[in-house]
Parts: structure tokens; C-alpha cells; sequence
């Protein structure tokens, strides 16, 4: 019976990118509370606290898929 050869491991994954620094901004710019902390402007009837919410969601997707696709190998 004849052995099976070694398995050689996969090679080690680095995630020492700089694109991971991007990561960042959606943490911190929701922390600037100074930003949002109006009544106005009113988009569609919606104090700035709300949608700027929804903008900041936005943020964290679209900065999310760019360090996705620069770090994708």
C-alpha cells in the first residue's frame, strides 16, 4: 500500500493591508456627534439626526465593498 503524500498547507493569509485602514472612518464619524446634532436641514420632513443615520449606513456599505475589493486576491 502506497502512502499518501503530505498535504502542503495553504499559504498564510496577511491582513496587514492599508486598505483596512478605511475601516476606520464608518467607526469614527458616527462618534462626531457634533455633525448631526441639529433640526435642520429637514430632508423630506426628516430632522438631520434621522437621515443623516441612513447616510452613515451608506457609508459603512460603501467603504465595506472598496476595502472588499482592494484586499480581494
Amino acid at each position: 500500500m502506497l502512502m499518501a503524500e503530505p498535504e502542503t498547507p495553504p499559504p498564510a493569509r496577511s491582513d496587514r493591508s492599508p486598505w483596512n485602514w478605511l475601516l476606520i472612518v464608518p467607526i469614527v464619524v458616527p462618534l462626531l456627534t457634533p455633525l448631526y446634532n441639529h433640526d435642520s436641514p429637514r430632508l423630506w420632513g426628516f430632522p438631520m439626526f434621522y437621515w443623516l443615520q441612513f447616510a452613515f449606513i451608506l457609508l459603512g456599505v460603501v467603504t465595506t465593498s472598496v476595502v472588499y475589493r482592494m484586499t480581494r486576491r
